[in-house]
């Protein structure tokens, strides 16, 4: 395991988690485990690329040196990015599960007790069958999981990270909100939002910004395609920003034009919801338990409007196609998982059909400390109302129309008019 300096965390972080996970290693009575998620390579050795679709394995025995099996123009990642020392690349010609089965051989686990990530995306059945065929006389036994019992809890290191992805987030929302009006495309909105989330220092995402305005709010994951911003329309805009592939992800609504009484009661519901998370969560409580007091909370309303999803999910690590790690924890209803210090979690508790035809949100990231929990943001929740130019309040369409090289702090210049319209509501 080379010490080196230039790496995303201490070495020291990285002993740690190689050390803890050798000791889920020993518990599960393996001799070794084949990591195959991007995230959970990455998590341990530093690695990435983009090139994730081709196969690639990180071997860590109980006691030997860990190494490394990868397409061969990536090994040029493990050499520059990481502490591994070992590896064997396979040329675009070659097989890649047969050189992990050869390497397995090479270095005396070809008749031993051998996890592997058997849901992995990256390790698909056709790639298992034959890793079974060639070691008959290995164990081959499926151990998803032993890496996320520990990412789900961050480290101080981690966190500290995740603050730096935070920054580039909250850029990028506020020149998106500042691109907001009437005129503009969903395109150039976002790419407001990229432009602003990559000059705050923040690294390609898992996934874009999502863009939708007016009826298209309503379409599930859906994001900019052309479409045309038009008077007294709303839209909703949900941003992840990342650095070093770690990402934390927010939700904001703007509205053009009057705010409606509909609109405001969705609003303020949001954000009773969020107040009640950072009243309430702490340590101890089951994910089940956060789950059910954000969707009581939302449930109660009377413009037509329902949290259609779980309420939150922990955030991280990510590659595309997907930012959120929901997978090893997400707040559902009936989940008995236990909220614990540095556990990160996207919070969204956001409302589909308001109205019938509109999709807003406001959402959180926060991380779980010894007493409660912190958001990892300082933005202003509120929807941001932009009166449409030709009202006697101030025309903050002008200020959305000022060049690019504008200040992105200009996007919260609105704040004194939206909470005067937000009173008057």
């Amino acid at each position: 395991m080379r010490q080196r300096d230039d790496m995303t965390f201490p070495h020291e972080e990285y002993v740690r988690r190689m050390d803890a996970l050798r000791e889920r290693i020993a518990y599960r009575r393996l001799d070794a485990v084949v990591i195959s998620d991007p995230e959970n390579i990455m998590y341990l050795t530093d690695y990435q690329t983009t090139g994730y679709s081709f196969f690639q394995a990180l071997v860590v025995p109980l006691e030997a040196e860990p190494f490394m099996i990868t397409r061969a123009m990536e090994e040029s990642n493990v050499i520059h990015r990481t502490w591994v020392e070992v590896t064997r690349p396979y040329p675009d010609t070659g097989d890649a599960i047969q050189m992990l089965v050869d390497a397995l051989t090479e270095f005396g686990l070809a008749n031993k007790r051998i996890g592997y990530e058997r849901n992995s995306y990256f390790f698909p059945a056709y790639h298992q069958d034959f890793i079974h065929t060639r070691m008959r006389n290995a164990k081959l036994l499926d151990c998803f999981g032993i890496v996320e019992q520990g990412r789900i809890c961050k480290s101080v290191h981690e966190i500290g990270i995740m603050q730096r992805a935070a920054t580039a987030t909250e850029a990028g929302m506020a020149a998106g909100i500042e691109a907001c009006m009437a005129g503009a495309s969903e395109n150039e909105i976002g790419a407001a939002i990229s432009s602003g989330m990559f000059r705050a220092g923040g690294e390609t995402p898992a996934v874009m910004p999502y863009v939708t305005s007016g009826p298209r709010s309503m379409i599930g994951h859906a994001t900019w395609e052309g479409r045309v911003v038009q008077p007294n329309e709303h839209i909703f805009l949900e941003v992840g920003g990342c650095y070093r592939r770690y990402h934390t992800a927010m939700m904001r609504t703007v509205v053009l034009g009057e705010l409606s009484d509909s609109m405001y009661k969705a609003q303020e519901k949001m954000k009773q919801a969020l107040d009640a998370v950072h009243e309430f969560v702490q340590p101890g409580m089951t994910v089940s338990d956060v789950d059910n007091m954000i969707r009581n909370i939302i449930s109660d309303n009377d413009v037509g409007a329902r949290l259609a999803t779980r309420s939150g999910y922990s955030i991280g690590i990510a590659f595309p196609p997907s930012w959120d790690e929901g997978y090893i924890v997400s707040l559902n209803q009936g989940d008995s998982a236990i909220l614990e210090e540095g556990m990160t979690f996207h919070i969204i508790p956001w409302m589909w059909g308001v109205d019938g035809d509109k999709t807003c949100g406001i959402s959180d990231t926060i991380y779980i400390t010894d007493q409660g929990c912190k958001s990892f943001f300082s933005m202003e929740r509120d929807f941001v109302v932009k009166p449409e130019p030709s009202s006697n309040l101030v025309d903050l369409g002008a200020v959305a129309r000022k060049p690019e090289s504008a200040p992105a702090e200009l996007a919260l210049a609105d704040k004194p008019a939206a909470k005067k319209k937000t009173a008057d509501a």
